[in-house]
């Protein structure tokens, strides 16, 4: 019989000022695992959390951790009792209290049994020589690295974090999500954060659950989410996309690039092929031709260069289109900078396409 999740969460529904901010929303969250709660402002992560925490009671659904149940029709268990640590953007640190007092803050045991594990703390965290120091003496990296041993001081085994990075400093941020995810798993919490920066959940998630008005709308590794999005707006959310619209004739989709594949859509069907511009391949013109066309790359058409951006470790080209006036946009390694006005030519990765119907 395999192990129950550490954190389990059923039917979660909150709604304020009568509309439903989290709708059905269920989890599962085994130990040593890091899922994030992603999506826009507003889509219902933050109170989803908070509905973990206690401080938020649900309207409907069921909490538990370990088998226990922290909220559901046997009852509520209020957010001291439920043994969950809490790690928010501001951080909360007590100003008055330096590090070592801040980070043993309501831990029980004896006097020398706190203090070993403070230090025990302070020096997983990297923070040893300011044991004595003040919150106001310490840099946004800093405050972060307490906040984070403070909050596993007392051996939690659940772990919320609400957009714990977001006040850093860009430059600090990277290696501090890091240290942060190192000390987490060797800690064996189970890990919900929440977060609305997609880069920020690829780099920390086990698994991403990807919110959108309140609801759940895909659950996956970030590998899985992001090269097989369910909808437009799953893929739009973690990079730009280029869409080509086309029409359904007997499960193809003709298009200036070529024939797409549309298995099990019905004829007549609208539909959107999405691309992404690192999937674009650019090739010369050559007097008014363009490279042949392969089954991989399907039939090239040919736009003229709007405006060519050096990113750092790409550049991002945009081009019109000349079979309709759109703008695609094409991301090419290193430096590629073609004057505004030149002709190119653009090829369609067909393995690397998604075919979405239109929704009314």
């Amino acid at each position: 019989m395999s192990e129950s999740p550490r954190l389990e969460v059923h039917g979660l529904v909150r709604s304020f000022a009568g509309r439903r901010v989290v709708d059905d929303v269920s989890l599962q969250v085994p130990a040593g695992q890091v899922t994030c709660l992603l999506g826009p402002s507003g889509c219902g992560k933050s109170t989803t959390l908070r509905m973990i925490a206690g401080v938020e009671t649900p309207e409907a659904g069921e909490i538990r951790a370990d088998g226990r149940v922290l909220h559901g029709a046997d009852g509520h268990v209020p957010p001291e009792g439920r043994g969950i640590g809490l790690m928010f953007q501001d951080f909360a640190l007590f100003p008055h209290l330096d590090v070592a007092r801040n980070v043993g803050f309501g831990l029980a045991g004896g006097r020398s049994e706190v203090a070993a594990r403070v230090d025990e703390m302070l020096a997983r965290v990297g923070m040893t020589r300011f044991a004595a120091k003040y919150p106001h003496e310490l840099s946004g990296g800093e405050q972060q690295r307490v906040a984070l041993a403070r909050a596993l001081a007392p051996r939690p085994r659940i772990m919320l974090m609400d957009e714990p990075f977001s006040g850093l400093d860009e430059r600090l941020r990277d290696g501090i999500r890091d240290e942060t995810l190192a000390v987490l798993k060797e800690a064996g919490a189970a890990v919900v954060l929440v977060t609305h920066e997609p880069a920020e959940a690829m780099r920390m998630a086990d698994e991403i659950a990807l919110m959108r008005d309140g609801r759940i709308v895909q659950r996956g590794a970030p590998y899985n989410i992001y090269n097989a999005p369910v909808d437009r707006e799953a893929a739009a959310f973690f990079s730009d996309i280029n869409v080509i619209r086309g029409t359904v004739r007997g499960a193809l989709t003709e298009t200036p690039f070529g024939q797409f594949l549309a298995p099990g859509v019905p004829d007549g069907t609208e539909v959107e092929i999405v691309i992404r511009p690192q999937h674009l391949r650019i090739d010369f013109d050559r007097q008014g031709r363009g490279p042949n066309p392969t089954a991989i790359e399907g039939t090239p058409a040919r736009g003229v260069v709007e405006r060519a951006r050096f990113m750092g470790s790409v550049s991002l080209v945009e081009f019109r289109m000349e079979f309709d006036g759109s703008i695609l946009k094409a991301e090419v390694p290193s430096v590629f900078l073609p004057r505004v006005g030149t002709p190119l030519w653009l090829m369609i990765r067909r393995d690397r396409c998604f075919v979405f119907p239109v929704r009314r």
